[in-house]
């Protein structure tokens, strides 16, 4: 089972850690003492994370901000922390967050260390030593439904997360706020990424949040789910809290949809999907929505919108990544080629649109 785990890897150029700083701090926050060995987890596209394996200590795991972010209001690691120390309480899948520091001396960003939760995650490919035949990915696909639907009934007050977001006009704010950031960060002419904004401009009003208030994850897809390697089946951990706040669910929804390619999708979009989405046995999205709707009970008949807008998202997020790329600040040859997902993601939305449906 140990080959199943997700490990870290050499960390990238550029991206490298004081590893003297940081000891002294990890001495100073958490007692913790002994050689720093690091590796990096390579996978993420936007905050970093690395792991650290502590001579007789613990494993942890530290997350940072990415080099060169041009966005103020994101890769804030003072709220991500402080999500994880009030979640972890009433929701234990979220990684125990240990300390924090805003301490630009140290590591020259603000970052945060937390729990490492071991386990195993999907990507594209698959392990073959997992054993996901067709039946057992179809249950990992209801698993994954279901714990997003898990996360939604989530008691956040409890938590103490009630400040969190703003719940009443969030898609609305959702609209206007992914529109500004792709104005703010394009480079490349793209009619379909316009037209698309246009169409969820045109709607957005109308699209009652009948759902009421929920802590949403806003990624939740399964390279952020960490399984336990004897039964992927069972969620054990859940990664990326960066983009979660209060909000209407069916976003969150809209937003694994986004990210859940399947058989009859076009091949374009196989090259960008985030799991094995379209594997044999997977559910498609229709089914997603459907396991959903039956597990929560709630109104999904405004999906397209959600897919839409969901598509559109994870299109400025790749134009943002792309925008860092293209001007210098990172050194990342993987986002030479985010200008094709903006491309690709915006044309997917606008076909949804097209046909009316989120099927392919």
């Amino acid at each position: 089972m140990s080959d199943l785990l997700d490990r870290g890897k050499p960390v990238r150029p550029g991206e490298e850690l004081d590893l003297s700083a940081l000891s002294a701090w990890l001495d100073r926050a958490l007692g913790a003492r002994g050689a720093i060995t690091l590796t990096q987890f390579p996978a993420g596209h936007s905050n970093l994370t690395y792991l650290l394996e502590i001579d007789g200590g613990p494993e942890l795991v530290l997350r940072r901000p990415p080099f060169g972010s041009k966005v103020k209001t994101a890769h804030d690691m003072g709220r991500e922390h402080r999500i994880l120390s009030r979640l972890h309480a009433v929701y234990p899948k979220a990684p125990r967050a240990l300390a924090h520091c805003d301490d630009l001396t140290v590591l020259g960003a603000p970052f945060y260390v937390m729990e490492r939760v071991r386990g195993t995650i999907l990507r594209r490919k698959l392990p073959e030593a997992l054993g996901l035949d067709a039946p057992r990915m179809r249950a990992t696909c209801a698993a994954l439904v279901d714990g997003l639907a898990e996360l939604h009934a989530v008691d956040y007050a409890a938590a103490g997360l009630a400040d969190l977001g703003k719940p009443e006009g969030y898609v609305v704010r959702q609209v206007e706020g992914w529109t500004k950031r792709y104005g703010d960060s394009r480079t490349d002419d793209i009619p379909e990424v316009e037209e698309v904004a246009a169409w969820l401009a045109g709607r957005m009003q109308g699209i009652a949040q009948k759902s009421g208030a929920a802590l949403v994850h806003n990624d939740w897809k399964f390279d952020n789910l960490v399984l336990d390697p004897g039964d992927p089946t069972r969620i054990v951990g859940v990664l990326d809290w960066e983009m979660s706040t209060l909000g209407d669910p069916l976003m969150d929804l809209g937003t694994a949809l986004s990210y859940w390619v399947e058989a009859g999708d076009a091949d374009e979009a196989k090259m960008f999907a985030f799991g094995p989405t379209f594997a044999p046995g997977a559910y498609t999205r229709r089914e997603v929505v459907a396991r959903y709707a039956e597990q929560t009970g709630r109104d999904v008949s405004d999906i397209l919108f959600h897919y839409a807008f969901a598509l559109f998202k994870t299109a400025v997020v790749a134009q943002q990544i792309y925008y860092r790329f293209k001007h210098g600040l990172t050194k990342d040859e993987r986002f030479a080629m985010m200008i094709v997902g903006v491309r690709i993601l915006s044309a997917q939305a606008r076909s949804a649109i097209e046909r009316g449906t989120i099927d392919p």
